[in-house]
């Protein structure tokens, strides 16, 4: 046969092969504005998206790709970032201060996102100054693909239920308070979908089995929750699929998200949906309404609230440790854990975490270093090789020993954190305070490997859980106590590590964590978005400058 024959007879082929399609585009507008809200029966200014609070629901299916314009009606800056979106190999679309230029007031941005090999319950925030205190959050809703199964069986219904504490004081007045050094008070009330005790409620069926998708969106409170007369079973934590241990009331601690399934089988009436705060003297509660179909309109719950258990470390402990991976069931892909699994791996590098609260006015740090913001995204520096707008290794590997009254002295910088692509790293959290604290990790999940009072020594990993540990973005630590974590950093990028209590955050109690590869390849990372906003020493650099020689 002649070559061009071939030639032909193989473009014919390649014509009438299967394609393969690519995933669905969901195209997204919102408006972000001020507006009065009165969640808590105190008129105040609120940021709304498209005009509600909370702002809109999104709602996608694994590897749709997301585009979110948002036009910023603020007269001030402004950024919303993903807590548990991992934007993989893509940390130019985080959102946070230190990947992206802020939204210039009147302007607009549009987020080009990709909810790759993810499923789960997460939200977005805004990640600017102290907006997170006004609102602007909304849930994330991610689904399976149809043809990889869900380990139970289809709802009936699935419902958002975004908890948090929330001030009567207005969010600019809250942020000038942390500037001029001032403790927050406590909170002012918690809101259930951004309204008070009462004022949310849910419909359901007698003998139907329910979803409820928990996100603790507030400032700091751990939080619990139980339904009056009503077990939950506990289905996934931030994207990954559990096993179905049953609670009668569950933690949700700042920035964590879980998704539970209930069954309406008690006698139709109405039924009270307890949130309270934990571990904390000045206790806070509100409640939502569970109300079955049939039964009379909108009345009052009765008999006694459900009670949460007292805060002490020992039964919390109990709890988190029996949230666990469903080793039998699907996650994203078929195969979750890929061709190795987390405890068989060797770990090339232990990094040790201490949060610290410091002498003089109040700052917060880990290892002993506060974060301050650089006047340009670390993101951008990096890429366009800038000097002096951030310190490499700035965060020390372990805490520095304290000092001569127990203290160690504080250093600001604006501090990143350098990896390796592909390494496999152990972090300990380590937490000598009263208060309980939330950390959470952008662009991934890790394994929560194991927690315990007291300080933790290299005897601790005896204790670790290396055969079913849950994989999740944000992990608690408790007071006096420590956690321990494994991640895999294959997600190239420069990603935030922040306590999720926003003041602490606020005032230093973060870093980034630069994952880097020497390859610049697109099989590792996506390249500068052709609508990137540029600021601070990058401001007038071209989209198609020089790749960082770190």
């Amino acid at each position: 046969m002649a070559a061009a024959q071939l030639v032909v007879l193989a473009c014919i082929s390649a014509f009438f092969l299967p394609a393969q399609a690519e995933a669905p585009y969901r195209f997204i507008n919102w408006e972000v504005t001020y507006g009065n809200i009165n969640p808590l029966g105190v008129r105040q200014q609120g940021i709304l998206i498209n005009g509600q609070f909370p702002g809109p629901e999104i709602e996608c299916q694994t590897n749709d790709n997301l585009i979110i314009n948002v036009h910023n009606r603020l007269p001030e800056p402004f950024l919303l970032s993903w807590n548990g979106f991992q934007h993989r190999k893509n940390s130019w679309q985080d959102g946070m201060p230190g990947t992206n230029c802020p939204i210039p007031a009147g302007k607009n941005y549009t987020y080009h996102m990709q909810a790759k090999d993810q499923i789960g319950s997460f939200f977005y925030f805004p990640s600017l100054a102290f907006h997170k205190a006004a609102g602007g959050f909304g849930a994330i809703r991610i689904h399976s693909r149809p043809r990889i199964p869900v380990p139970f069986p289809p709802p009936a219904a699935e419902y958002n239920m975004l908890i948090g504490d929330w001030y009567n004081t207005g969010h600019k007045a809250l942020q000038a308070m942390l500037d001029s050094g001032k403790q927050l008070p406590s909170p002012s009330g918690i809101l259930i979908n951004g309204k008070g005790p009462k004022r949310t409620s849910f419909t359901v069926e007698h003998g139907k089995t329910y979803r409820l998708r928990i996100s603790n969106v507030g400032l700091g409170s751990t939080l619990g929750f139980a339904i009056q007369g009503h077990n939950a079973t506990l289905v996934e934590v931030e994207g990954t699929h559990t096993v179905q241990n049953t609670y009668s009331s569950l933690d949700v601690h700042a920035g964590q998200s879980l998704s539970v399934l209930f069954t309406a089988s008690r006698p139709a009436r109405d039924y009270h949906i307890v949130v309270s705060t934990r571990f904390t003297n000045h206790s806070l509660a509100s409640t939502a309404v569970l109300h079955y179909a049939g039964s009379k309109l909108h009345a009052a719950a009765s008999g006694p609230q459900p009670t949460l258990p007292a805060s002490d470390v020992d039964s919390a402990l109990r709890q988190a440790r029996s949230v666990r991976t469903n080793l039998t069931a699907s996650g994203p892909r078929p195969n979750p854990q890929g061709s190795y699994h987390y405890g068989k791996i060797n770990v090339s590098r232990t990094i040790r975490l201490a949060n610290s609260a410091g002498p003089g006015k109040r700052r917060y740090a880990v290892n002993g270093v506060s974060y301050v913001d650089a006047d340009t995204p670390l993101k951008l520096a990096d890429y366009y090789n800038i000097s002096g707008v951030f310190h490499m290794g700035g965060i020390p590997d372990a805490p520095a020993a304290a000092g001569e009254h127990g203290k160690t002295a504080l250093k600001k910088a604006t501090a990143v954190m350098d990896s390796d692509h592909r390494s496999f790293v152990e972090v300990v959290f380590e937490n000598s305070e009263d208060a309980v604290q939330s950390w959470h990790l952008d662009g991934y999940n890790f394994f929560v490997a194991g927690m315990d009072k007291g300080a933790w020594s290299e005897k601790s990993r005896k204790g670790y859980n290396l055969e079913d540990a849950v994989a999740r973005s944000t992990v608690q630590v408790y007071p006096r106590a420590w956690t321990a974590i494994f991640i895999a950093l294959d997600n190239v990028g420069m990603w935030n590590v922040r306590s999720q209590d926003w003041a602490r955050r606020y005032l230093g109690q973060q870093f980034y964590l630069r994952v880097y590869t020497p390859t610049h390849s697109l099989r590792d990372e996506q390249p500068i978005p052709a609508n990137a906003i540029l600021c601070g020493r990058a401001a007038n650099r071209s989209r198609h400058g020089p790749l960082s020689q770190y």
